[in-house]
C-alpha cells in the first residue's frame, strides 16, 4: 500500500486502536538529517554503485525514512556489496529467489501446510516422528489447518510415497517437524499489536520463512526470539524470498546467541562481555550487581537476544538497529558473507584492497583505530548499548536494588522511555572509554 513519504513515522507502522497502551515512537522523520528516498536514489552512480559513505553518515545522523528501509537494510546487512551494479545485484536476486523457492518446496513435499497460506500451532508428530493423530490436538489449529493435517494423519505418504518409509527415519526431518509448532505459537504472539499481522497472510509468511531457515540452518534450527528478528522482514520487505535473505543475514551475526548446548546458552559470552566492559567502566556498579547475585549478567539476556525489541517500540527498535548497522558497518561485510571457491582466489581478490576506513562506520573506525591488527573479534555495539542503559540508571540501581528481582524491575521500566538516539551516543561514548582503559590495563 502506498504511503506519503512525509507521513508521520507511526503512520508506516499502525497500531491496532483496542492497543491502546503501546509506546509511541519517539523516531522523527527529520528534513535534512533522515536519509530520504531522494537522497538514496542520487547515492547511486548511473550504473548502480553505491557511495556507502555518504549514505552510512546520513543513517547516523538521522536513520532512513520508512518508505525506503527495506532497500537500504539490504546493504546494511550485507545482501548486497555497495561496489556492484544494479544488473549484477538484479542477477543475484534472481539467484536468491530460485534457492528459497527451492528450499521452501523442499520444505512443502515434507509438509504441504508449509506455502499453503496457513500455519500449524500444535505438534504435528511425535518425539518419535510417527503422526499425531490426537482429535483434541487437530482441534487446538484453525479448521484449514486442521484438515491439511488431517490429509496427513494417514502417513506422510501423502507428501512423497515412494520415499516415505525412508523420511520417518530421517533425525533431521523429525528434528524440524517438532519445531513447526513451536514457530506457529511464536509468532501468532509476535508483534500483534499491528494492524500489519491482522491479515492471516502476513503471519503464514512470517511462519514459512521461519521454517524454511529452520530447515536450511541445521546447526541451529529454530529457537524463540527468531521471530522478533524476522517479523520487521517481513513488513519491510514485500518480497518473500528477499526477506528471507534479510534475516538469514542478520542471523549470520546473532546465530552465536542462540547456539546453546546442555552446558551453555549462546548469548553467554556477549553476557560475559558486558560483565568485562561495566567492571572497567563502572566497577562500583559491577561489584554491586555482583553482591546481588547478578555477576552473570543474564537479568540483560533479553537485550541482546532479542536487540532491544522489548525496550522500545517497534517504529524505535527499527531505528536502533539500522543506527548500530550503520555504526558497524563494514565495506567487506558482503565479501565476507560470499565464499570465494578457494583459498587462493580469496588472497587473489584481497590483493591491494585495503579497507577504505570512508566506507566504515563510526565504531569500526573506531575498532580500526584501536585494534585493527588485533587477532581478537571486536565487540559487538549491542554489548556496549546494554552497558550504556545501565550506566544510565547505575544510581538507581545502586540506591534501589536489593535483589536480583529490584534489578528486573528497573531495567523492565524502560520500556518506552529510552531514546535510540541518545542509547547508540551514549553506546559510541563507552567504547571509546573502554578502549582507552582496556588499553591501560
Amino acid at each position: 500500500m502506498w504511503r506519503d513519504p512525509g507521513a508521520p513515522a507511526d503512520s508506516f507502522y499502525k497500531v491496532r486502536p483496542e492497543c491502546t497502551d503501546v509506546p509511541k515512537t519517539r523516531f522523527k522523520i527529520k528534513a535534512g538529517r533522515t536519509l530520504s528516498a531522494r537522497k538514496w536514489h542520487t547515492a547511486f552512480t548511473q550504473e548502480g554503485y553505491l557511495d556507502m559513505g555518504k549514505t552510512l553518515s546520513r543513517i547516523q545522523r538521522g536513520g532512513v525514512h520508512p518508505s525506503i528501509r527495506g532497500e537500504v537494510w539490504e546493504f546494511l546487512l550485507g545482501c548486497y556489496d555497495p561496489k556492484s551494479t544494479f544488473e549484477e545485484r538484479e542477477q543475484i536476486r534472481q539467484g536468491r529467489r530460485i534457492q528459497y523457492m527451492r528450499w521452501k518446496d523442499e520444505c512443502c513435499r515434507m509438509f504441504p501446510v508449509v506455502g499453503s497460506g496457513r500455519y500449524v500451532t500444535a505438534p504435528i508428530i511425535t518425539d518419535e516422528g510417527n503422526p499425531i493423530q490426537d482429535p483434541l490436538v487437530l482441534q487446538e489449529t484453525s479448521a484449514q489447518v486442521g484438515a491439511v493435517r488431517a490429509s496427513l494423519s494417514n502417513g506422510d505418504a501423502v507428501a512423497s510415497s515412494s520415499t516415505s518409509s525412508v523420511r520417518v527415519l530421517d533425525k533431521k526431518e523429525i528434528q524440524w517437524k517438532l519445531t513447526l509448532h513451536q514457530i506457529g505459537l511464536d509468532v501468532i504472539r509476535t508483534d500483534r499489536t499491528l494492524v500489519f499481522y491482522e491479515k492471516q497472510q502476513n503471519l503464514s509468511k512470517l511462519w514459512d520463512i521461519l521454517a524454511v531457515y529452520a530447515w536450511v540452518d541445521t546447526d541451529i534450527g529454530y529457537c524463540q526470539g527468531m521471530s522478533d528478528l524476522c517479523s520487521p522482514m517481513i513488513i519491510l520487505i514485500d518480497d518473500e524470498a528477499g526477506a528471507f535473505w534479510c534475516f538469514e543475514r542478520l542471523m549470520r551475526r546473532l546465530r552465536g546467541n542462540f547456539r546453546c548446548t546442555e552446558r551453555s546458552i549462546g548469548v553467554e559470552a556477549q553476557l560475559s562481555n558486558l560483565a568485562a566492559v561495566t567492571q572497567i567502566i563502572d566497577p562500583k556498579l559491577h561489584r554491586h550487581l555482583e553482591k546481588l547475585g547478578g555477576g552473570d549478567y543474564l537479568f540483560a539476556f533479553r537485550m541482546l537476544m532479542v536487540l532491544f525489541r522489548r525496550e522500545f517500540s517497534f517504529g524505535d527498535s527499527l531505528y536502533l538497529w539500522e543506527m548500530m548497522w550503520a555504526l558497524e558497518y563494514d565495506p567487506d561485510l558482503f565479501l565476507l558473507y560470499e565464499e570465494p571457491k578457494s583459498a587462493a582466489e580469496k588472497a587473489e581478490g584481497s590483493k591491494g584492497k585495503a579497507k577504505s576506513i570512508r566506507q566504515c562506520g563510526k565504531y569500526e573506525r573506531e575498532n580500526l583505530k584501536n585494534g585493527g591488527n588485533s587477532s581478537e573479534a571486536p565487540l559487538p555495539i549491542s554489548v556496549f548499548l546494554v552497558a550504556s542503559v545501565l550506566k544510565d540508571r547505575s544510581s538507581k540501581l545502586m540506591t534501589e536494588a536489593r535483589g536480583l528481582d529490584d534489578v528486573v524491575k528497573i531495567l523492565n521500566d524502560i520500556t518506552g522511555s529510552l531514546d535510540a538516539k541518545k542509547a547508540c551516543t551514549g553506546a559510541m561514548k563507552l567504547h571509546k572509554k573502554y578502549l582507552k582503559k582496556a588499553k591501560k590495563t
